[in-house]
């Protein structure tokens, strides 16, 4: 049986299944959200932590060994970790849905709605072509081998799962919310679920905006330009989709029980530390740990057997840190309409305005201020006699820390623009080229053979290298 079929999972740390055994013995879509989004975030920000800090020159796992993903070398067993778990909370979303719409809870309905194009948009982004239309079906169906659907099919998908989200969540009257305890990313309010949703339709959408088929542009001008009032968004820091850990169970950060000498050995690299340093970053003492009174960090990809001194590693405060629980923020959605404003294809601001709002709310989030000539330094002022790759760079370097700890959105972007410029050495294996994917689990070659080997010559060899859809020309 492959994962993506297996059945609904509740952590037993939550409260008792909510059921009522005179009517169904399903779980309750009031108690089924709240474990459902919390282990999402949790695998989420394990792989952050794994992978993309890795691959994005946030921390070096120093070593010479076999897999060292710093490297661009990426062990084939990486690849099961996100499709094994993702595809079982998945299922549990779904559950959602269908029980919600046989209780005719819409404001249920919508949540899981947002909630499957947040995680499917993972998936896809991860594998490339994956498992979509019967990819839930199992238990149901008995759909146990499920076909690959494109990429490029997919999206449309996730599309139209948003717009109908946004459309359940405008028709409730004001009063209507969710169980506050069901829900740890909004308290229930729905408001929030409803600017998140559309906030998440325009990341997705960006991701795809250089694509002519899908004219994904379109719905970003939209969403911002035509129909605002219909595509409410993100106002401020408070509307961020944030899980945040309180330190109470369940509500725990997966980091907290670490052993601090785990947190610590992987080293910050000197591109994410002098980056922050250079700009004054108020971040950089959060998130760095001193040595010797001074933050430095080590070159990614240094030489082979030539392992430098050890410099800053994680601040062990992030073990315990609410924040880290980041699904998506204030300051990414600013750097997306940056973007979106500066290629054009939309024109409610400027992109200056967007990008010197993302840049503020970024800091402002971690409690902290900015200096005050934060927005004027030679590495941070706007000018408009700038190309438009340096003003990429400008965007993509401070989206690249509002990303920090959010699953593998910087991984995604990267691939996508080629931003932030990261610094490739010799000690880079793999050409010296990022990761375009993971590789599908190995155990799916053998226990879905037909459809996996479709889905590989369809898109290309079933290695790190081989581009998916949206990256592909």
């Amino acid at each position: 049986m492959l994962v993506i079929v297996l059945p609904t999972s509740c952590n037993k740390d939550f409260q008792e299944i909510n059921t009522n055994p005179n009517t169904s013995p399903r779980v309750r879509p009031s108690s089924l959200l709240a474990p459902a989004l919390t282990k999402v975030v949790t695998y989420n920000m394990s792989r952050s932590q794994r992978i993309t800090n890795e691959l994005m020159q946030v921390t070096v796992n120093m070593g010479d060994g076999d897999g060292r993903i710093f490297r661009y070398e990426v062990r084939a067993t990486e690849a099961d970790y996100m499709w094994n778990n993702l595809y079982v909370q998945l299922r549990n979303f779904r559950d959602i849905y269908e029980f919600a719409e046989e209780l005719n809870q819409q404001q249920y309905m919508a949540v899981a709605q947002i909630c499957e194009a947040w995680i499917f948009s993972i998936l896809t982004d991860i594998y490339g072509d994956i498992p979509y239309t019967e990819a839930l079906q199992g238990k149901n169906l008995n759909h146990v081998l499920p076909v690959f659907d494109k990429q490029q099919d997919i999206y449309p998908a996730l599309f139209a799962n948003l717009e109908e989200a946004n459309t359940l969540l405008s028709a409730l009257g004001t009063n209507a919310s969710l169980s506050k305890e069901s829900d740890p990313l909004f308290g229930g309010e729905l408001r929030k679920w409803r600017q998140f949703g559309n906030s998440l339709y325009l990341r997705l959408a960006l991701r795809l905006a250089h694509k002519p088929e899908l004219n994904s542009s379109q719905i970003i001008t939209k969403i911002i330009d035509v129909e605002p009032l219909r595509y409410p968004i993100m106002n401020g820091n408070d509307d961020s989709a944030i899980l945040r850990w309180t330190g109470s169970a369940p509500y725990v950060s997966p980091f907290a029980t670490w052993r601090p000498a785990d947190w610590y050995f992987p080293k910050l690299t000197n591109f994410f530390i002098d980056n922050l340093s250079e700009r004054s970053d108020p971040r950089l003492a959060v998130w760095a740990a001193a040595v010797n009174g001074d933050y430095f960090g080590i070159p990614s990809g240094y030489p082979v057997g030539q392992p430098p001194v050890a410099g800053s590693a994680l601040n062990t405060n992030l073990m315990s840190e609410a924040l880290l629980g980041n699904i998506m923020n204030y300051a990414e959605l600013q750097f997306i309409l940056a973007e979106a404003a500066l290629k054009g294809w939309i024109s409610a601001q400027s992109p200056q305005a967007y990008y010197e709002r993302g840049a503020i709310s970024a800091i402002s989030l971690w409690g902290l201020e900015a200096p005050s000539f934060y927005l004027t330094s030679d590495l941070n002022v706007w000018k408009d006699s700038y190309t438009t790759e340096q003003k990429m760079e400008m965007i993509h370097i401070l989206k690249y820390y509002s990303l920090f700890f959010t699953d593998m959105q910087s991984w995604f972007e990267f691939r996508r623009t080629g931003y932030p410029k990261l610094p490739i050495r010799s000690g880079h294996l793999n050409d010296g080229r990022m990761p375009s994917r993971l590789n599908y689990p190995v155990y799916v070659q053998s226990a879905n053979r037909e459809n996996y080997q479709q889905a590989v010559q369809e898109q290309g060899p079933d290695n790190i290298n081989t581009l998916v859809w949206w990256q592909k020309p």
